[in-house]
């Protein structure tokens, strides 16, 4: 597939410099007008990080279009993590984790004719050591740094201009539950945008922090997960947390209240399959999905009322090896993911009873990929 999406941009690219001339090597930068159906990855390579970039048709097939190098780092190895990659809620902006040199690559997203290019506006330090997770709400941007032997972990806040340049908030950097390694794995915002949540793998903790108007937060404390291993969550969209717990082989779910004190839902609901780690929630806010890393396929589950989690379909779909980080399109209907162990993502649509079907395959991607976001 990757190889067709050469030759076919072969062509695209010829029609774009001659209808835009004196561009040189690289496209113009794109305009706000929104981007077209597109799904984003990285290399996370040690020797430069590129994002990768591949067309989304309206069956749900993806074409590879082009890799932007990032101007930073990767690590080549896995980062334990969900968020590496994040999209603005409009899809104006993707972000992107430079894990080896500690810094987060901000890219305008526009579309030329159909096709959806990426112009890069920023590189900038992430705030701490091994940056491996991103969130956004306006233009509030924070970046979970994980941290390593000899610098603990934190959180770091940004502002994210109109330029698409990011600059520090003060009173933003927190630090996480404590100095010693977490295996912190993801942050986001509640919908509201006055929560940060973060899970801690290795402390069976999670985070919680309130943001102010101004984008400066402060701790409200950790709180225990319900199962071992909190790793990748997601929000409904009335603000119930669903966090999915790979050593407990589960999902719980959490009412969160205004002031990031909560109730828990629904206590380590089991998938019966192997390590859920990545969790997604469809827009609408009735199913839930998890990636079962170590047993390859897809866990679905609906979110009833108040967050409350019930099992459908054990294996919803049966995936390549190493099933890891899923993103839905911004209409809920199609879902894809990451095999990591297969070098390919996988897309399925997703259908109105939550049940999932197979309807593309794309190989070509390094060892080394990590991270996935979809317009």
């Amino acid at each position: 597939m990757r190889a067709l999406g050469i030759a076919l941009m072969v062509g695209v690219l010829a029609a774009v410099i001659i209808a835009l001339p004196n561009v040189g090597a690289s496209p113009p930068p794109p305009t706000n007008s929104g981007p077209a159906p597109a799904v984003f990855t990285m290399t996370n390579a040690v020797a430069g990080n590129q994002v990768i970039q591949y067309q989304r048709s309206a069956d749900g097939a993806l074409t590879w279009v082009a890799d932007y190098p990032t101007g930073g780092a990767g690590t080549g190895a896995n980062l334990g993590d969900q968020g590496s990659l994040a999209l603005t809620s409009n899809n104006h902006w993707l972000l992107v984790v430079d894990a080896g040199s500690n810094q987060v690559t901000v890219f305008r997203v526009g579309d030329y004719g159909g096709s959806t290019w990426l112009a890069q506006t920023d590189v900038a330090a992430s705030g701490g050591v091994l940056p491996v997770s991103i969130a956004i709400s306006g233009n509030t941007v924070y970046v979970l740094n994980d941290g390593n032997t000899t610098v603990p972990g934190n959180i770091a806040g940004f502002h994210l201009s109109q330029s698409g340049r990011l600059s520090p908030i003060a009173g933003s950097t927190q630090p996480l539950s404590t100095s010693s390694a977490t295996a912190a794995a993801q942050i986001s915002f509640n919908p509201a945008g006055t929560l940060l949540v973060v899970t801690e793998k290795a402390t069976n903790l999670i985070d919680v922090y309130a943001v102010s108007p101004s984008g400066s937060s402060r701790p409200v404390g950790p709180d225990p997960s319900q199962g071992s291993t909190p790793f990748g969550f997601a929000f409904t969209p009335h603000g119930q947390l669903v966090v999915s717990e790979a050593g407990s082989d589960s999902l719980s779910s959490y009412d969160v209240g205004a002031d990031g004190y909560w109730n828990v839902v629904s206590s380590s609901v089991p998938d019966f399959q192997v390590a859920p780690c990545w969790v997604v929630i469809t827009p609408s806010g009735g199913y839930a999905y998890t990636s079962d890393g170590h047993s390859g396929n897809i866990s679905s589950y609906t979110v009833g009322w108040g967050g409350q989690l019930t099992l459908l379909l054990s294996s919803a779909a049966v995936t390549g090896a190493g099933p890891t980080d899923m993103a839905l399109t911004a209409n809920g209907h199609l879902l894809y993911v990451n095999d990591v162990g297969a070098n390919e993502i996988e897309g399925f649509v997703v259908h109105s009873d939550g049940t999932l079907t197979l309807v593309d395959t794309t190989g070509g991607l390094p060892a080394t990929a990590e991270g996935l976001a979809a317009t």
